[in-house]
Formats: C-alpha cells, sequence, structure tokens
C-alpha cells in the first residue's frame, strides 16, 4: 500500500497534467472564459511535449544505431586488421574457419590453410588445453624459425545441426625473448672438482720419469676434454682440478656418461694400478661459493661411493654417472686412528650413549653395535642399544647377549630411548648412513649429536652434519671398521668374548665367509677378534638353519630363471622370510654359470628385492633405480604400492639398462 502511495505521490508529467484539468474544470464554475483559456494552453502544451518525445526517441534511435554501426565496424576491423596472428576453429576436428592476414604470413598456408587442418598448419600445436579450460598454451610453439605463446579461449553456439564448439586463439612473438632466455640458461657457470682417487697407489713404487709420464698423459687428456667448453680448467693441488664451464656443455657431459672416466681409467700407474678419476659438479647455486659447495659435496659423495665415477648435485638432488668398477681398499690407518680418538672422545664428553642400526637389523649391524658398547664401558659412560620389534635375522644374537651380565639391562625401545635422551645424548649409527633407513627416525631427529659408521655406498639420501662420519664404503662391513676402531682404543682383552663373536660374526656375514670384498685389513680386524676369544667354531653355529628354512630356500632356488646369460631373477609369489630370501640370493651364485641373483617376493603392501653379486655387475647400481641401495656385491630394495609383476618388470627394466649404459 505504501509503495502504491509513494508512485502516486511521486513528480510525473501525468500529475502534472492531471493538476492543471482539474484546476481549469474549477475555474468553470466561477469563469468559463478563464478556463478555456486554461485548457487550451493545457492542450498546447500537450502537443508540444508529445512532439517532444517522438523527435527526441528518434534522435536516440539513430544514436543508438549509429554507436552499435560504429561497434561493428571496430570488431571487423580488429578482427582483419589485428597486429598478433589469429586463428578460428574447431578444436575438435582443428578445421579452420577463419583466420587474419598475420596469421596467413607466419604459417605461410595463404593458399591451402582453409582446405586443411590447423594440425597440418602448426604440426606440433596441441589444443588439448583449450578443451581442458585453460586460456594459456602450456609452453611456447614453434613454427619455421618463429616461437610463439599462444592464448586462447572456447565459444559455444547453436546451429541448426545442435552444438559447436569454436576456439579463437592470439599468438604473441617471442622469439627475441626466448632466445635471450635460452641463452642465460645455457651460459649459466657450473663448477666441477675433478679428484685422482687414487693417485697414492697409482704413482707409488716406480721412479720419478714413470709418475710424471703417467700424469703428463692424464692432463693431456683431461685438456683434450675441456677444451672444447673453452672454459676455465687449473690444477690447484698434485691430485685435483678446478673446471669452471657453461652449463650448455654439461649436457653434452651427461650424454656421453662423463666418458672421461673410463677413459682416464685406461692410464696405468708405474705399478701397473689403472688411474681413477672422480667428477663432483655443482650448479643452478645463486653464486660461485654456491656452485664450489654443491661441487665438494659432489666429490665426497662420489668418494663415499667408492670412486671412479661423476655426480653432479644442484639445490634439490644428486645425479651419478658411473660407479660401475669393483672398490679397492683406499683407507688409510692414520684416518682410523684419528676417527678412534674423536669417537672416544664424543663417548667420553656424553651422558648416555644409544646405538641403533637400519632397519630388520642383521648381525653386521648388531656386531658393530656391540664395538660401540665396548667401547663405551671403556670410558665408563651409560650405553643403550635401541632393539628392533618382531623377529629379524639379528634376534639369535640379541638372546645370547642378553645371557651376559654385562648386556642384561642394555636394550631398550624407541619410546624409552625417546623418554630418556638429553642434550648431552649420542647418537652412534652403525651399518646404515640412511635416515629413512634408520631404525627410529624420531630418535635420529631428536639427538643432536650423532655419530656415523657405515660401509655402504652413499645414496642421494643421507644423514647430514653428524659430529663424526667414518663412511668407508671400501670396508667389508660395519663390525670391520668398529673392531679397526677398538683396535686404538682397546687392548683385545677388554673386549668380552661374545661381543668379539658378535663383530666377527658381522664380518663373516657380510664377506660371505671371507669370499667377498675382504681386504688385508678385513683379516687383520678379524684376527684382532680372534685373538680377543673369538670361537669361530661357535660364529659358524649362528649360520645354521633348521630343516623348514633350508626347504624354502631351495623351493626358492627353483622358481629362479635365467636372465643376461649370467643373472638369476627368482620370483616368489608368497611372503618368506626375508633371512630365507637372502640365503637363496646367496646360494643362487653357489651355481656354475651365476655371477647375479636376484629374489623378490611380496611382504604386505611391499615387495621386498635381495640382491647378490660375485661379478663385474654391480647390484647396488641397478636397485638405485627401484629406490634400493648397498654396495656393489650385496643390495636390497623395499617397493612400496606396487605389484610383484610391476616390481618383476621394473627390476628387468633397470637390469636392461645398467647394461645399457655400459
Amino acid at each position: 500500500m505504501n509503495q502504491k502511495l509513494s508512485q502516486l505521490l511521486a513528480p510525473s508529467l501525468k500529475l502534472y497534467f492531471g493538476c492543471l484539468i482539474c484546476f481549469t474544470v474549477v475555474t468553470a464554475f466561477f469563469s468559463p472564459p478563464l478556463a478555456l483559456a486554461e485548457g487550451l494552453v493545457v492542450i498546447i502544451l500537450a502537443a508540444y511535449l508529445r512532439s517532444s518525445n517522438a523527435r527526441r526517441k528518434q534522435e536516440m534511435l539513430q544514436y543508438i544505431e549509429t554507436v552499435t554501426g560504429t561497434m561493428d565496424l571496430a570488431t571487423k576491423d580488429t578482427l582483419l586488421n589485428a597486429p598478433l596472428p589469429m586463428v578460428i576453429f574447431h578444436p575438435d576436428t582443428n578445421e579452420v574457419i577463419w583466420s587474419n592476414e598475420q596469421f596467413l604470413r607466419m604459417t605461410g598456408e595463404r593458399e591451402h590453410l582453409f582446405d586443411t587442418s590447423l594440425a597440418t598448419a602448426v604440426p606440433d600445436f596441441d589444443t588439448r588445453w583449450l578443451m581442458e579450460g585453460k586460456t594459456e598454451y602450456p609452453g611456447e610453439v614453434k613454427v619455421k624459425d618463429r616461437r610463439f605463446l599462444v592464448f586462447g579461449s572456447l565459444v559455444h553456439t547453436d546451429t541448426r545441426g545442435g552444438h559447436s564448439t569454436l576456439a579463437t586463439t592470439y599468438w604473441v612473438d617471442i622469439t627475441e625473448y626466448s632466445s635471450v632466455k635460452e641463452e642465460f640458461f645455457e651460459s649459466r657457470p657450473v663448477v666441477a672438482i675433478l679428484l685422482l682417487d687414487n693417485y697414492e697407489d697409482a704413482v707409488k713404487g716406480g721412479d720419478e720419469a714413470a709418475r710424471t709420464a703417467a700424469l703428463s698423459q692424464v692432463n693431456q687428456m683431461l685438456s683434450q676434454w675441456v677444451e672444447p667448453t673453452g672454459g676455465l680448467f687449473l690444477r690447484y693441488d698434485r691430485d685435483r682440478y678446478l673446471f669452471l664451464f657453461e652449463e650448455r656443455y654439461l649436457e653434452k657431459f651427461r650424454g656421453g656418461k662423463f666418458s672421461i672416466l673410463d677413459e682416464v681409467h685406461a692410464i696405468t700407474g708405474p705399478t701397473g694400478v689403472g688411474i681413477t678419476l672422480s667428477i663432483g659438479v655443482g650448479r643452478e647455486a645463486p653464486s660461485f661459493k654456491g656452485l664450489f659447495e654443491y661441487a665438494s659435496l659432489s666429490i665426497e659423495m662420489a668418494l663415499s661411493r667408492g670412486g671412479d665415477q661423476a655426480v653432479v648435485k644442484n639445490e634439490y638432488n644428486f645425479e651419478f654417472y658411473g660407479g660401475r668398477s669393483k672398490e679397492m681398499e683406499k683407507r688409510t690407518k692414520v684416518k682410523s686412528r684419528v676417527m678412534a680418538n674423536t669417537l672416544g672422545e664424543l663417548v667420553a664428553d656424553s651422558s648416555r650413549v644409544y646405538v641403533m642400526g637400519h632397519k630388520f637389523p642383521d648381525l653386521d649391524s648388531i656386531g658393530a653395535a656391540t664395538g660401540i658398547c665396548a667401547l663405551a664401558r671403556k670410558r665408563g659412560v651409560a650405553v643403550k642399544i635401541v632393539r628392533a620389534p618382531g623377529e629379524n635375522p639379528a634376534s639369535g644374537m640379541v638372546e645370547l647377549l642378553s645371557q651376559s651380565p654385562e648386556y642384561r639391562d642394555v636394550f631398550l625401545s624407541e619410546q624409552d630411548a625417546l623418554l630418556e635422551a638429553d642434550p648431552r645424548t649420542l647418537l652412534v649409527v652403525v651399518d646404515t648412513n640412511r635416515p629413512e633407513q634408520v631404525q627410529s627416525q624420531d630418535l635420529l631427529e631428536c639427538c643432536t649429536r650423532v655419530a656415523v659408521i657405515d660401509h655402504h655406498r652413499r645414496a642421494a639420501s643421507y644423514i647430514a652434519d653428524a659430529a663424526l662420519n667414518f663412511h668407508e664404503p671400501y670396508a667389508s662391513s660395519a663390525s670391520e671398521l668398529v673392531t679397526e676402531l677398538l683396535q686404538y682404543v682397546m687392548e683385545p682383552a677388554d673386549l668380552l668374548r661374545i661381543e668379539a663373536e658378535a663383530l666377527l660374526a658381522g664380518i663373516v656375514l657380510d664377506t660371505k665367509n671371507f669370499t667377498m670384498r675382504t681386504g688385508s685389513r678385513t683379516f687383520e680386524a678379524a684376527a684382532f677378534l680372534r685373538r680377543s676369544g673369538a670361537d669361530t667354531g661357535d660364529v659358524r653355529k649362528l649360520f645354521q638353519n633348521d630343516l623348514t628354512g633350508t626347504i624354502a630356500r631351495y623351493d626358492i632356488i627353483q622358481n629362479a630363471k635365467m636372465y643376461h646369460e649370467d643373472i638369476a631373477v627368482a620370483v616368489v609369489d608368497h611372503t618368506v622370510g626375508r633371512i630365507t630370501a637372502a640365503q637363496a640370493a646367496d646360494e643362487l651364485l653357489n651355481i656354475s654359470g651365476i655371477d647375479t641373483s636376484f629374489v623378490l617376493f611380496p611382504d604386505g603392501d611391499r615387495v621386498i628385492i635381495s640382491a647378490r653379486s660375485m661379478g663385474d655387475t654391480n647390484v647396488q647400481v641397478i636397485l638405485e633405480a627401484l629406490g634400493g641401495g648397498g654396495n656393489a656385491a650385496t643390495a636390497g630394495a623395499q617397493v612400496a604400492g606396487q605389484s610383484l609383476a610391476q616390481v618383476s618388470q621394473e627390476l628387468l627394466q633397470a637390469i636392461d639398462q645398467y647394461f645399457e649404459d655400459e
């Protein structure tokens, strides 16, 4: 009601004329002549208003027509004379509907564009991005010798035959910008450190002339390798070189798998030992200092993986090339003595010591842990071993250790270790260097003082910022490394007999009864343990198997099939014990004609792989492609989220790739 009243009272011409007519009618009762005059005025005003409104309406229509016509002309002119190449087409069929002159000149299809599809004119152009609702092509489009950014949109229209979709695209020439950007990325500096990693072994024992001739040959070969880059190459130490070059040449080195490694390896020193080269490359750092730091980390990674390889590092990850040759014993007793004294000081300065190995620990892991316990006991510091839950290959040894009074309260759980840890706690990690493989990552992150003792080749992920890092991939086992440290800080009598046997069992396990990966230092460590009371007969009993395990092991062997002539791959479709699988992989190497073995089996949502090698095949490099690790002779992997058939296929592809890269 109020709305209607307000509309009636709102000012309008009808209201004004109504009032004038009312006044005229009232005036007629008092003065008819005056009323007649007022009526004539009202009629004249009404006629004038009507004429004025008609004229204004006509002018407005003319204005609208003029503006609309102008806009149509502007639109047509924009389409025909736009400075950017434009094309309208059906995105589902690539049929061209219309294009402007600039697009015709761009493609060179002035005569036949409308007789062919857009894919013919621009073969590398994919229109799926338009169908996905995007307005910009993901990347650059190359047309002849020019490069373009493409923008576009879809329009849905109704036709007599039904619905239709048209795409309009605009092409922006960025050839000059793209060239500048490409030149910028290709000209970025890269720093490489080249190291003759067996320099001492290669040059010792010969006369000065022979050493000079060998090194001269190496220098000449390296100079020829770097010459095409026009980079800075200089020798800044007796066995180290600095190489500064542009990013554009790195891809060539990668494509050639850093062939200089094999070329240098063919050079022999005065004693007949082949010279090996390691290369550490740093790229994509914000400064030259950062590039040199990346290169230094890369060369350290190369040495920790056995040397004779190239490692490339950027801000996020490492890339590995080479590293297939057998590792040589290169560590020195000087380093071992320094490490032993440093570890002893760390232990003495700690409130307590925790020791832990890798998940599903084996005899090497528990053996190395007992060696650290002996050192802590010698220094008078409380020590605990973080015990892994469930059954594992080291369970038997743990039970034997628990019977000894010195080890009755040594083993504790991860939760108890986390509760008892304090800022002065020292955590010693043995037999692994990868944070994701330790028994407790929470404990690793909790402890600020960490020492790492390991013999596996370092992977892209490793425990960084450790207070002590005794990492020797040339050693047979972690137990050997720990035993070597103990020789400098303890007497043989200071070791318990059970500790000596645990350490010896770890060495026996990883050397396959002293037949694999052994060096002079391995036997020296074994001799020290023998003097400490280790009984080889008792150690042998630790490796005995029951009848059920033996039958299961030979069932796995029956599933083995040959691949690449001397490689045996056994795929088991049911869950077996990890110890059994590892023993089956070892047993396969006892068969004539088999130098490498792989055993695969499902375990819950994962597939477990055990790999062994006694020849030139580096199983660690093969299993790295599947996320595994280890060393050249013994490696393993756990692949989650894939079926046994998928993992088996990936393993065969990794083996193929390994031999293709040789």
